[in-house]
């Protein structure tokens, strides 16, 4: 680990004078599970000593007890800052992982033709900005149109013109987040999150991306105003270019977020 020696030392140096190295410049070397240290000694009027077998042996444990700050550099394993996922549908997070905030979604109004088309987790506590003159209304807030027709066959019936609530998780020491739609258990090797349906605005409306909503979706309160916005439908197959089998046709579509 300690490819570099020091050329000198004075013959009074103590191991207490340790901090006086500059034990922490690193050269990491990419995509290898191995890191150079680099030793300078402050040093004056000196000659040439080499450290004895003590002080080199003190001087590595005080290398790797600090450069355990440095995550994974000492052991080759990746660092674990953990992810973020938004659980449509619901108020808070699933049991064990971290709750950032919870909020209402928002999105486009469902008849514009333009802006943007994915829905937003917006919090409880905005920052809100100042009055802006032009147009341009697009953050409209989230509603549930789960009517018999469009309800996905798990969730309540009693959701119909009821206001979306979302959360936004954070599931720490795992770097990668996949929603697999079609399919409400994970493969092997991914932690399960949350299992719920794939829902979107009507076709004939504006364009919204698919999300995978809770299939215990709640409302935000018992407010049923029919003030549309955002909207949220259940989505089902169409056999043909989607082949079935495997897939069934007219039927709702599974979905789980998972976590690796």
């Amino acid at each position: 680990l300690m490819d570099h020696k020091p050329t000198c030392m004075h013959s009074s140096f103590k191991q207490d004078s340790i901090h006086k190295l500059y034990s922490d410049l690193l050269l990491f070397k990419p995509n290898k599970k191995e890191a150079t240290a680099i030793v300078l000694v402050e040093c004056h009027n000196c000659k040439d000593y080499d450290l004895s077998a003590s002080d080199q042996s003190f001087l590595m444990k005080h290398y790797l007890r600090t450069s355990k700050k440095l995550v994974g550099l000492s052991t080759g394993e990746p660092a674990a800052s953990g992810l973020t996922y938004v659980r449509w549908g619901k108020k808070g997070c699933p049991t064990g992982v971290e709750m950032v905030y919870t909020g209402q979604v928002g999105g486009n109004q469902y008849t514009h033709k333009g802006g943007g088309v994915t829905y937003l987790c917006l919090p409880n506590d905005p920052e809100n900005g100042q009055p802006l003159s032009g147009a341009n209304n697009q953050i409209f807030g989230g509603e549930y149109e789960t009517t018999s027709s469009f309800r996905p066959s798990e969730m309540k019936s009693t959701l119909t013109n009821k206001d979306v609530p979302c959360a936004v998780c954070y599931q720490r020491k795992r770097s990668t987040v996949l929603m697999i739609p079609g399919r409400k258990t994970c493969y092997n090797g991914w932690t399960f999150e949350y299992t719920g349906y794939i829902m979107s605005d009507y076709k004939d409306y504006s364009n919204k991306e698919f999300v995978c909503v809770d299939k215990d979706a709640e409302p935000i309160d018992d407010t049923n105003k029919d003030e549309n916005g955002a909207l949220f439908y259940g989505v089902k197959t169409n056999c043909g270019t989607l082949r079935c089998p495997p897939y069934t046709n007219a039927v709702d579509v599974h979905c789980v977020v998972c976590t690796k």
